[in-house]
């Protein structure tokens, strides 16, 4: 098994070390790089804004990474009056740790729609929330909490951007290697890479390599592009990744 890691910096990083550590033949080719958000500047003011019993959702670990850097600049605390959640696990715990203040996150999966499935967001007409998240994403968790009655505002707390390849060069370099199982953690990258890679090594090679992914939402994505050999890891997380790899 020789393993392409295609998370971000610097988890990609992390895995990749982790998995030659137990003697696994890994690389790295992060598919994205993070900056600051267009509204990262304007976070202090939106939690402000609300009161107590008022929601606050963080949908990426690095949408809390880059708001807490912000306030801790600031000398800023979370405001503890509000009820937070978390789309998943690490998302959840990372929040927590930073933060003090308890944080609800599904524990069943990593996704917004097991995060809408919590109780605690069954009955929330009249409530306001803010969703800490990057650009673009998915918009199935405001548009529900807009369905359940709640006022949903968005701060773009920092901007996903794809990193430039040339994909025969990057195609001929995995061959070289003896890629044959690929880590892609978001839709976003899976069809980056997928049209990065030109149609022969597709056909050739990308398509028959083992696929891991993140969530079954994101392989039945990988299923439509044509991949067969698809392993669901149980959390986004490296711990959950280094167990599926061994």
């Amino acid at each position: 098994m020789t393993i392409l890691v295609t998370r971000p910096s610097p988890a990609g990083e992390q895995l990749v070390n982790r998995l030659r550590s137990r003697g696994q033949s890994a690389w790295h080719l992060p598919l994205i790089e993070f900056s600051p958000g267009e509204e990262l500047a304007l976070l202090p003011s939106r939690l402000e804004a609300l009161t107590a019993g008022d929601m606050l959702f963080a949908v990426s670990k690095y949408a809390i990474d880059y708001a807490h850097a912000l306030l801790t600049r600031q000398g800023l605390a979370w405001p503890p009056q509000l009820n937070y959640f978390a789309v998943g696990r690490t998302s959840g715990l990372l929040l927590h740790t930073l933060s003090g203040l308890n944080v609800d996150y599904p524990r069943d999966g990593e996704s917004s729609e097991h995060l809408l499935n919590l109780p605690a967001l069954q009955r929330v007409s009249g409530r306001r929330a803010l969703i800490l998240r990057g650009n673009g994403g998915r918009e199935v968790l405001e548009q529900t909490l807009r369905q359940r009655g709640v006022d949903v505002g968005y701060c773009e707390c920092y901007r996903r951007s794809p990193v430039s390849y040339d994909g025969d060069e990057q195609s001929r370099r995995c061959l070289q290697l003896g890629i044959n199982t690929l880590i892609i953690t978001s839709g976003e990258m899976l069809q980056q890479f997928y049209t990065l890679i030109p149609a022969y090594y597709r056909d050739s090679w990308l398509l028959a390599c083992r696929l891991i992914v993140v969530s079954e939402r994101l392989g039945a994505l990988a299923r439509q592009l044509g991949w067969t050999d698809i392993v669901v890891a149980d959390a986004a997380d490296n711990d959950a990744l280094m167990r599926v790899l061994l």
